[in-house]
């Protein structure tokens, strides 16, 4: 069975001309960037305004195990599915970071005959967009420190510098460093920090501005840190804005791409959805509803996360509406949110999976609650037995659950054509009622509690002491009716991510919060969540190589 990075190194390319030609596109729409890519124009939603929208396909999952779920495979698989089926299909998802390409989550690019392509660039450098993120945040941490060091005009406090620098790799060694040493001409010492660049607030900014203009007023508002009267000093304090925004001119215009079928995809922005809010840029996303029928788009991780943030926080920023929603499931999955060890998987267990299916169930609930149509996709696997599948089939039947299986990683397109139809027709539902999570007059903590309640399952929310002086400290400041971004594991729905399965009785722990004024949400920090994960013990990159005639071996 041939690897994906083998099966995209074999497939056929169309010139992105002939992909944007058949989006109806203009010359000074788009930007070539190669052969293969192309920058869309940063004007293109404004001259596409007029334009109907599409339908917009949110594709979410279970909590992610070890076993992979497919999501982003599926999401490529259906949109080829739908193009077959003759929907005029736009695929919109977010960018790989290198941190888990070369750690252990791998690429975001889908996977078999579900590509986006290149693949290869696409998980590695791309267009060079985080590389402008990661830029501009440490210009502004180079700035504020700086600032420190020529006299310290706006008395900011060093011990009270939210800010901290990123890079696009996993480096848990950087997570509490000290800047500064080295006597008076090296700056101020203070304590400092690094998260990943897709943890930046400048990333989540990217992702939920809606033009240039947009842009600049979301940077303008960051909030870099507090005097020592603890006043809150923002980026338009510095005065620095400007130069921000033009280090992210280019990286403001969305990316497009083609799958292994053709399907044009637009790919910009890449924020974790355990950390940031997950989800690609509002650009991205309204640019390809206003290129086709359907826009078929994901959310990180699994619906506790991803798709609570998308639905709370992006759809209430870009100001559309989802139409449908499809939950990816997979059997090994299942089985190991049921009790089954990694090493078991290919083992048929149907008491493994129908304890499993209890995830599965809570998920379902979260979606319903929100008031969306949406279809169970069982990502077929080749481990995967008939009895197994058949299990899942009917535990959704039987529950009056719309489901289909999807064989998009071997088949392609034409593995997905069930579940392209069943989206279809919950997509066309003209009468639905779409319900958030919380209100945004509510406060902080009720949110978070909602949150924590309705989505996770928990019994209560514990707030630290250090918690609960932030949240009166910001809602003193007038940020308590911004939304909230919870960072939580992926892998449970508790904080605790040793909690497989539905775990019941269980306390969310909040222990700190942060301001993303910018981006227009407080970050709610939970459990033992990392802003810069570690490499595993073997990380990926140790399987990768570039052959002298250019070919790279080992990337998936």
């Amino acid at each position: 069975m041939p690897t994906d990075i083998e099966i995209a190194q074999k497939a056929e390319l169309k010139p992105i001309e002939e992909i944007a030609k058949g989006l109806g596109l203009a010359k000074d729409d788009w930007s070539p960037y190669g052969h293969t890519k192309a920058k869309l124009s940063d004007q293109l939603l404004n001259k596409l305004s007029d334009k109907p929208d599409g339908k917009v396909i949110l594709v979410t999952s279970i909590n992610p195990t070890a076993a992979g779920e497919g999501k982003s495979t599926v999401t490529v698989g259906l949109g080829q599915a739908l193009n077959k089926i003759n929907k005029k299909t736009v695929i919109a998802l977010r960018e790989p970071s290198l941190g888990p390409v070369m750690g252990l989550k791998g690429g975001a690019a889908g996977g078999g005959y579900s590509q986006v392509l290149p693949m290869e660039d696409i998980n590695l450098h791309f267009t060079g967009d985080l590389h402008a993120i990661t830029t501009a945040n440490n210009l502004l941490a180079a700035i504020i420190d700086n600032h420190i060091h020529r006299g310290n005009e706006l008395n900011l406090d060093p011990r009270r510098i939210e800010w901290k620098r990123v890079m696009d790799m996993n480096d848990r060694v950087l997570r509490q460093i000290v800047v500064g040493l080295g006597g008076p001409l090296r700056g101020v010492p203070r304590e400092d920090g690094f998260n990943i660049t897709v943890a930046s607030e400048i990333m989540a900014i990217l992702c939920l501005a809606n033009d240039i203009d947009d842009l600049k007023a979301r940077l303008s508002e960051i909030v870099v840190g507090y005097t020592y009267e603890e006043h809150p000093i923002r980026v338009k304090d510095l005065a620095v804005e400007g130069a921000l925004t033009l280090v992210l001119k280019d990286a403001l215009k969305p990316n497009l791409v083609q799958t292994i079928e053709n399907t044009p995809a637009i790919i910009h922005g890449g924020p974790f959805a355990n950390i940031a809010h997950g989800c690609n840029s509002i650009m991205a996303t309204k640019t390809a509803a206003k290129l086709g029928e359907y826009v078929v788009t994901e959310a990180g991780f699994g619906a506790d996360l991803g798709a609570e943030k998308f639905l709370d926080i992006k759809s209430r920023a870009g100001g559309f509406e989802t139409d449908a929603v499809v939950i990816v499931a997979t059997v090994r999955a299942l089985k190991m949110h049921g009790g089954l060890s990694k090493d078991a998987l290919t083992e048929e267990n149907l008491e493994a999976l129908k304890a499993g299916m209890e995830n599965l169930k809570k998920h379902i609930e979260t979606i319903e609650s929100f008031g969306l149509p949406f279809v169970v996709a069982i990502n077929k696997f080749p481990a995967d037995t008939d009895a197994e599948v058949e299990f899942v089939q009917s535990w959704c039947e039987s529950r009056g659950v719309d489901v289909a299986l999807a064989d998009v990683w071997a088949k392609g397109g034409a593995g997905g054509i069930e579940l392209a139809e069943k989206v279809v027709q919950k997509a066309d539902v003209t009468e639905r009622q779409f319900n958030y999570m919380y209100e945004l007059d509510e406060t902080l903590e009720m949110k978070i509690r909602h949150i924590a309640q309705k989505v996770y399952g928990a019994d209560d929310i514990e707030l630290s002491p250090k918690a609960k002086k932030q949240i009166a400290f910001y809602e003193e400041q007038g940020w308590g009716k911004l939304p909230v971004c919870m960072a939580k594991t992926q892998y449970s729905l508790s904080d605790d991510p040793s909690l497989l399965g539905r775990p019941k009785g269980f306390t969310v722990n909040i222990r700190e919060l942060r301001p993303s004024i910018g981006a227009g949400f407080i970050v709610v920090l939970t459990g033992d969540m990392m802003t810069m994960p570690g490499l595993p013990k073997k990380p990926a990159a140790l399987n990768m190589d570039v052959l002298e005639d250019g070919k790279i071996t080992g990337l998936f």
